[in-house]
């Protein structure tokens, strides 16, 4: 086995989850109203704006991963190949699909044993709520911490647009389990993942902790073993609540706590071990955590933040147009020169900043939010030679306009019997 040719990893490659980006709003919407007819509040507008924002938040650093070469370590491995599958044989997909869902399982198995890569999935676990989107609440970290498990396939001789392809598809099959409006489906949990299945994944009920790891198929947790039916309603998030809607805590809290418990181990080694250990494991001379407590979904309280009628206006609008930059983002970013690629990045990402700031009350969430605007007229009219003056002058009108409502809303009200 020698080296072989191969295309190279930095080839234009269809962004599958940003052209469902419209699907995955129109379906949350379709969720949405249906909870509403059968009398279910599935959503809780904090909440799902921190989903939003981690989504978006990964969505923007994988464009940079890939400048920065996320598939060079599967494009070597694939010079280096053992067979030649053709690209265009139907079986060469199967393989692929069957390949990336058992490297996914894995994966995500060990994303659950190993604390450091726990650190980096644990965002997509952090809600109480359960609903589609949740789907979209993704770790920035992750896309990397899975590179070696599709080493194998690219070894194998998978082509790397197959596995992307294979990849994104196993992605967007999950995006339909995160929903509660679907009951258990019979025979078809026997070998396929599905929305009953992934409750229980995210339950931290006590019988579900550490289950159902498969992403299309179930017939993986069945062979190693980590199968469980839902067989309670299951209580949402982790077993140490996140307790914060600022999607920038949630992409990175974990991490703190885990340097926190590595320097309160007692011996150096206990400190490296830390990383490599399950989660709830307790360095010898700091006291046991004790096990998971039972949890009653009737008595369960969630954290809950209040949310201005007036704000929640302010932050639909501010998310629509944020979810509109970073899937523009999604679609040309790869294009873009690293600076112009930065600017965009920067003024997409303050946005979820802010509004995380504002979900907790901080008082630097409106700055925040205005020097964004401030920057986004700026880039606008920086860019005017390349722009057509009706797209500059909307930015600007947008930018002056958002500007003045949140300063509206921050303004303190009249008191009863002042001049208005």
């Amino acid at each position: 086995m020698g080296v072989r040719a191969g295309p190279p990893y930095n080839l234009p490659v269809p962004n599958y989850v940003a052209l469902a980006v419209p699907l995955f709003f129109a379906l949350m919407g379709v969720e949405w109203l249906l909870a509403r007819r059968r009398g279910l509040a599935l959503y809780r507008f904090p909440d799902a704006v921190a989903d939003l924002s981690t989504g978006m938040t990964q969505q923007i650093a994988l464009v940079f991963y890939k400048q920065a070469g996320l598939l060079a370590a599967y494009a070597l491995v694939y010079r280096h190949r053992l067979l030649d599958l053709p690209a265009g044989s139907a079986l060469t997909w199967l393989l692929a699909l069957v390949l990336v869902d058992l490297a996914y399982y894995w994966w995500h198995r060990l994303s659950h044993e190993v604390s450091f890569l726990w650190a980096a999935h644990v965002v997509h676990h952090s809600s109480e709520d359960y609903n589609l989107a949740v789907a979209l609440r993704q770790g920035v970290f992750t896309p990397w911490t899975i590179v070696p498990f599709h080493l194998p396939i690219a070894w194998l001789g998978v082509p790397p647009l197959v596995m992307l392809a294979a990849d994104s598809l196993d992605t967007l099959y999950q995006f339909w389990i995160h929903t509660q409006l679907v009951g258990r489906m019979g025979f078809l949990e026997r070998f396929m993942n599905t929305p009953s299945l992934h409750r229980v994944h995210h339950g931290v009920n006590p019988r579900y902790l550490d289950r159902n790891y498969g992403g299309i198929l179930a017939v993986w947790d069945r062979l190693f073993g980590t199968y469980q039916a839902e067989l309670e309603p299951p209580v949402y998030g982790v077993v140490k609540p996140l307790g914060s809607f600022d999607p920038f805590v949630a992409q990175f809290h974990s991490w703190g706590e885990l340097a926190r418990r590595a320097r309160a181990a007692p011996r150096p080694l206990d400190r490296l071990r830390v990383l490599v250990r399950p989660p709830d494991w307790t360095p010898p001379g700091i006291p046991s955590r004790g096990p998971p407590p039972a949890v009653d979904p009737a008595t369960y309280v969630k954290y809950d933040k209040r949310v201005a009628p007036g704000l929640s206006r302010y932050l639909w609008v501010e998310l629509a147009t944020a979810v509109a930059g970073a899937t523009a983002l999604m679609f040309v970013g790869g294009s873009l020169s690293t600076p112009v690629l930065a600017v965009g990045a920067i003024l997409v990402l303050l946005a979820p900043l802010s509004w995380g700031g504002f979900l907790e009350g901080r008082s630097w969430a409106a700055p925040v939010a205005l020097a964004r605007l401030a920057l986004l007229a700026a880039a606008a009219w920086g860019a005017r030679a390349a722009l057509p003056w009706a797209a500059v002058g909307a930015v600007l009108a947008f930018s002056a306009g958002m500007a003045a409502w949140l300063l509206r809303l921050r303004r303190p009200p009249a008191r009863a019997g002042s001049l208005p």
